[in-house]
């Protein structure tokens, strides 16, 4: 048995957080909204709240399966039938919490089963967690689920473990079976994150999604560079939250020491739909932090 979280109400709030931002962002992702004001106000959510963004908040769109954030010159606005990933994170002192879902804008309907697939997917995946469980029998259920609505899970797209300051920490919890032998252990944080696509069900490289991260610690060489480490460590960022000239300008000469992250996009351009939740393996089973609240 790994040691839950030592400070397992913080990782309960920042997911709580991060579920209500996920919510706001769903509301806000309407026709004519621009998308940089979308993420902003997701953002502004989680900071209000007294959390901070773990990254920045995901607005991928239609063939696009993950990895973009608006740049702070994006004036592109939402249209009727762009189908939107809001993939959102929040962390309180390293405590993370990983959540996403999909909306169709202006509420065509045209894409439904999609969207509905990808939620049964993660229901179907959530439904397997206990401690001991192979995280290959997780992958099996969640790429039934998506199959049974006749679309294709993304192969090379999985979910992951998260420790403190760790967005991805090491173990994969794929959405196909095959991919994986590991086995959960009560007490870890993990996220499920199934994707399903009318496409080929695989993803390559576009173009730059506006998100970095650092390699590692600059050292103290540089004091703008440092302190920019020092707010956001290991954890995905993007120069809209670079707010002084002279940040902005450390970035670029700290190109080598950062890791870009190109947009994912489905291979044949199959629309993509996400759902996601962070989940404490517990004793009896699975915890979903991430879920829905009225509060």
């Amino acid at each position: 048995m790994a040691p839950y979280p030592e400070d397992l109400p913080r990782w309960r709030e920042a997911a709580r957080i991060a579920s209500k931002a996920r919510e706001l962002g769903m509301r806000r992702t309407v026709t004519g909204a621009r998308r940089r004001d979308v993420a902003e106000a997701i953002e502004s959510f989680i900071r209000d709240a007294g959390a901070e963004p773990a990254f920045p908040a995901n607005l991928s769109r239609n063939d696009e399966a993950a990895h973009y954030t608006p740049s702070s010159d994006d004036e592109a606005v939402f249209e009727v039938g762009d189908l939107v990933k809001v993939d959102v994170g929040a962390h309180l002192d390293g405590a993370i919490a990983d959540t996403a879902d999909t909306v169709e804008v202006g509420g065509t309907h045209r894409h439904e089963n999609l969207v509905r697939a990808a939620r049964d997917a993660v229901r179907a995946g959530i439904a397997q967690v206990r401690p001991g469980v192979s995280v290959d029998e997780i992958g099996r259920a969640i790429a039934e689920a998506i199959r049974a609505r006749g679309l294709k899970p993304v192969v090379d797209l999985s979910g992951h473990s998260i420790e403190r300051y760790l967005l991805h920490a090491g173990k994969t919890i794929p959405n196909v079976p095959g991919h994986g032998d590991a086995t959960l252990v009560e007490g870890e944080v993990i996220a499920i994150e199934p994707f399903a696509t009318n496409g080929m069900g695989s993803i390559g490289n576009g173009p730059f999604g506006n998100i970095v991260r650092f390699r590692r610690d600059p050292g103290p060489s540089d004091p703008v560079l440092a302190r920019l480490y020092g707010r956001f460590r290991t954890l995905p960022f993007t120069s809209r939250w670079a707010d002084a000239p002279e940040e902005r300008e450390a970035l670029r000469r700290a190109r080598r020491t950062l890791q870009a992250y190109p947009v994912f996009v489905e291979r044949a351009h199959g629309l993509v739909a996400q759902a996601e939740h962070t989940v404490l393996v517990a004793a009896t089973g699975a915890e979903v932090l991430s879920a829905p609240t009225d509060e």
